[in-house]
């Protein structure tokens, strides 16, 4: 039996302050590496887009994109953590997969436009929801300034998602 399970009474959570601060910066690691991914590829999705306003939004999403990844980098150096590659398979997924949309509408740029927005809406929907969990986390670290630098990235990939739902509305409601 491992020695954390010994220990433990059955139905009892114990997550001490070097098992909350493992997973964080384990699942950081995976937010760094997805985020890093998506660096790389914004800008040929944007250059995919058709419609200025959408183009624009993707480019405004990697500019907070960058704003983030330096606000992770902060927050490994108030942990005295290494950034190490996390896997991000289901954020590789989901660019390739716009990707592919991208490639199959390539002849009508309103599909083509709908399925970026609606990966990009997907990318953002699970960068909040990664960010929530590690508030939550971030809670049991003790530390306001980490627990103010995820809320910051929190409250912009909602923003980002938000905008990128006004322009989806835009192409959907359009008149003929």
């Amino acid at each position: 039996m491992e020695e954390n399970q010994k220990h433990q009474q059955p139905g009892k959570i114990s997550l001490g302050p070097k098992k909350i601060k493992t997973y964080f910066v384990k699942h950081l690691d995976k937010i760094y590496s997805a985020k890093a991914h998506l660096v790389r590829h914004l800008p040929q999705i944007a250059e995919g887009a058709h419609f200025t306003d959408l183009r624009q939004a993707i480019m405004e999403t990697l500019e907070d994109v960058e704003k983030q990844m330096a606000r992770m980098e902060i927050i490994y150096n108030i942990l005295d953590a290494e950034i190490s590659k996390g896997n991000h398979s289901g954020l590789t997924g989901l660019v390739d997969d716009a990707f592919e949309d991208i490639k199959l509408n390539s002849g009508d740029p309103e599909l083509r436009d709908l399925s970026i927005a609606f990966y990009m809406q997907n990318i953002e929907s699970m960068e909040m929801a990664s960010f929530q969990v590690l508030q939550m986390a971030a809670v049991k670290l003790k530390n306001k300034q980490i627990k103010q630098l995820i809320k910051e990235n929190y409250d912009e990939a909602k923003a980002d998602r938000t905008l990128l739902l006004l322009i989806t509305a835009k192409y959907i409601t359009a008149k003929e």
